[in-house]
């Protein structure tokens, strides 16, 4: 009780940091790109300043200034020259993501760790995440499968580390942990979007990766913003089915979920730090309401707190300058 009790004892100069509870590293970081094969320098994505798209040929300094910061990480995002109705731009040993995955490999090594997104939306003329019923409007769940465990097994063959499969397809965790196994990668590690919601903040995304959507949304597959326990029956059948990371997205409006599946299943747990959360801090910046360091610090200080082992963040070379 006051004044015997004065909680402002703890709070000035190092005694401050002494009682931190809560700490954000390098480590902690995972840099998503847009790597572009029809493009031959890097473009700026309007949306999101200070995000490129990256040639192929180019993607490889990319990822080496990455790790003269230490980030331990990056995610790689296709974007094909050609489309089609089936996404078969995905999985060809010559395919945009396939290539850039050699090209890291071949000049890091094992001093990148390289993570694929797998989803079809990039590469389907329709920008649907899987194969789609015309007549019916229905993103087709079954038929979907197949394709993403192919994708998956040539990124492995690529050289990828981890595989990040992102539809909400449901059992695409089975299929794609039983591809990987036929073809004798046992050992290369899924990291789920166990918990990906139908969200407003994907809206640059899109922009930058040209996957639109030629008819309806994707609620249907994925998750309702209103609902919480639904991300722990996502989560609780993706690791039964074989995930070694589950995910959350976005990380900011959905912070209480990151908690809950941290709290409920105690196993690696990844946010990701969306297009729509970065452009939103940017645009404040740039027009002065907000100091952009100081928001962006204590924006991915609340996700790690919430209980993230890992962000996916477009900022995760800014931060790692500044924690440097």
């Amino acid at each position: 009780m006051f004044p015997e009790r004065r909680m402002r004892r703890l709070r000035s100069g190092k005694i401050r940091d002494l009682v931190r509870e809560t700490s954000l590293s390098v480590n902690d970081l995972i840099y998503p790109v847009f790597v572009n094969e029809t493009i031959d320098s890097p473009q700026e994505v309007s949306s999101m300043p200070g995000v490129f798209n990256v040639p192929v040929e180019m993607i490889a300094d990319d990822a080496k200034e990455a790790a003269d910061l230490g980030i331990p990480a990056m995610m790689l995002f296709g974007i094909p020259a050609t489309k089609d109705e089936q996404g078969s731009t995905a999985w060809g040993d010559d395919d945009v993501v396939q290539r850039a995955v050699r090209e890291i490999k071949n000049e890091l090594g094992k001093d990148m760790l390289v993570i694929t997104d797998v989803c079809l939306c990039e590469y389907t003329s329709h920008g649907h995440c899987g194969m789609v019923d015309y007549d019916t409007e229905e993103i087709m769940n079954d038929p979907t499968l197949p394709l993403l465990g192919k994708t998956a097994v040539s990124h492995a063959k690529a050289g990828a580390d981890m595989v990040a499969p992102s539809g909400m397809m449901d059992g695409m965790i089975t299929a794609i942990r039983s591809a990987l196994d036929d073809n004798n990668f046992h050992n290369i590690p899924i990291m789920s979007y166990a918990a990906k919601y139908s969200s407003s903040f994907y809206g640059p995304f899109r922009d930058a990766a040209g996957s639109g959507c030629c008819f309806g949304d994707r609620s249907s597959h994925q998750m309702d913003p209103a609902n919480s326990d639904e991300a722990l029956m996502e989560a609780a059948l993706d690791i039964e089915e074989g995930a070694d990371i589950i995910m959350v997205k976005p990380a900011l409006p959905y912070l209480d979920i990151i908690y809950r599946l941290k709290t409920e299943f105690e196993m690696p747990t990844a946010a990701y730090n969306v297009s729509g959360e970065y452009a939103m801090l940017k645009a404040a910046a740039q027009n002065g309401w907000l100091d952009e360091k100081q928001a962006m610090y204590e924006s991915l200080l609340s996700i790690k707190r919430a209980g993230a082992d890992m962000i996916i963040t477009y900022f995760a070379k800014d931060m790692a300058q500044m924690l440097k």
